[in-house]
């Protein structure tokens, strides 16, 4: 029993670091991951599939700050001076934090994110000009897959600095519109007949609520007008946009409604 006794008190590390204590140590961080188990277990036992993931990534962080505090108490009681260690270790810190402060901003808005949930998976958002269905938000990055079907990695401190366009939080169908002109003297009845039937022939939108057409202005070279149309997914808004601009440039040709072009009347005066 001595020679155990004595082994558990062997000084690994200076005076108060003993074999005894990393023992303790290690049996209180198995018993510290147990009980985190299964109080993640207990807490995403009703949550769904999204609020779930969210969750998760938040979970992988806090339990290594557990862990940390768990490790701190056993050397605190130990003996171990932990004021000390982090004196001395202050410099190295300092120099740490300054080199991940970009890693803990992405740490702070993920945390928001999952927070007030202002971007869900699912989401079909815009951040810097790039458009992408987010399939996966963890503490530092959202990934997200744009419409040619390229993986967009978000550091999530650009929700803190950037303006970020949520197309689809209200709801995944959305409003779309297409701008068009045609010549002076066109029949504006029929213009805004076929505009409308050019939305209706595309699959894509929804009848209800029907397509509207806005007589928008009288442009230097052409009467503007404005179809504005509901679609089913927002993501593949610009392909649908595509399709309908076909649609109109068919129906225009087959009813002789021209589409002008830019012109200018250049007079020369001579002496």
């Amino acid at each position: 029993m001595n020679n155990f006794k004595d082994i558990l008190d062997f000084s690994i590390f200076k005076e108060t670091i003993t074999v005894k204590t990393i023992i303790i140590m290690i049996v209180l961080i198995i018993i510290t991951r147990f009980i985190l188990n299964l109080f993640r277990n207990y807490l995403t036992r009703k949550l769904n599939a999204d609020d779930k993931v969210r969750f998760i990534s938040f979970y992988e962080y806090l339990k290594y700050f557990i862990y940390l505090i768990v490790i701190f108490t056993v050397l605190s009681i130990s003996g171990v001076k932990i004021t000390a260690i982090v004196a001395s270790a202050a410099a190295l810190l300092l120099g740490i934090g300054l080199a991940l402060q970009v890693f803990f901003q992405d740490i702070i808005s993920g945390l928001f994110i999952i927070m007030d949930k202002s971007v869900q998976v699912n989401d079909i958002i815009e951040v810097e000009g790039k458009v992408g269905r987010v399939v996966h938000i963890n503490l530092r990055t959202t990934k997200a897959i744009t419409i040619d079907n390229k993986i967009l990695i978000i550091p999530n401190h650009l929700y803190l600095t950037n303006t970020l366009y949520n197309w689809t939080q209200n709801d995944s169908i959305t409003r779309e519109s297409v701008d068009v002109g045609v010549a002076y003297g066109s029949d504006v009845a029929l213009v805004k007949q076929l505009l409308i039937q050019s939305a209706l022939e595309v699959e894509d939108v929804i009848p209800e609520p029907a397509p509207l057409v806005l007589f928008t202005d009288f442009g230097d070279n052409a009467l503007m007008f404005k179809l504005i149309f509901t679609i089913k997914d927002s993501f593949f808004a610009e392909l649908v946009k595509s399709k309908i601009r076909f649609e109109i440039d068919r129906l225009f040709r087959e009813n002789n409604v021209t589409i002008p072009f830019p012109q200018r009347d250049v007079h020369i005066k001579s002496e």
